[in-house]
């Protein structure tokens, strides 16, 4: 079993930059990849940024590329995506995942992923 929890929302002005934590525990040895979801209300769920858990291999979203970047601290078992140069579509609540399979085809898909984190909400202000 796995469980994650994620955590450094908040406050930050357009342009800024923030960091977003994604802490594993238990089982983490069997997990795969790990991703950053975002959501507003009334809309779907929106693969943000993930990346393998030994390899490091990253994908992005078409609308964080360049902007955001997701790393990982295999040691610590945490996986951070930065944040730079916010913008106010950036408002959302963020949420990490976690799966036992690799990207392949369908990694952008919130339905792949097993485990998942209680949200951190971020709010970019202009």
């Amino acid at each position: 079993q796995v469980q994650v929890v994620d955590s450094g929302g908040g406050l930050v002005q357009t342009g800024g930059s923030l960091r977003l934590s994604c802490a594993a525990f238990g089982r983490t040895g069997t997990l795969r990849t790990v991703a950053w979801f975002r959501q507003v209300p009334g809309r779907e769920r929106e693969f943000v940024a993930g990346i393998t858990w030994s390899g490091g291999d990253v994908r992005y979203g078409d609308a964080t590329r360049g902007r955001f970047t997701i790393s990982r601290d295999k040691i610590k078992s945490i996986v951070y995506l930065q944040i730079k140069y916010a913008e106010t579509t950036d408002t959302a609540d963020y949420y990490c995942a976690a799966r036992l399979g690799s990207f392949g085809n369908t990694y952008a898909s919130p339905s792949v992923y097993a485990y998942w984190g209680q949200g951190t909400q971020v709010t970019v202000t202009s």
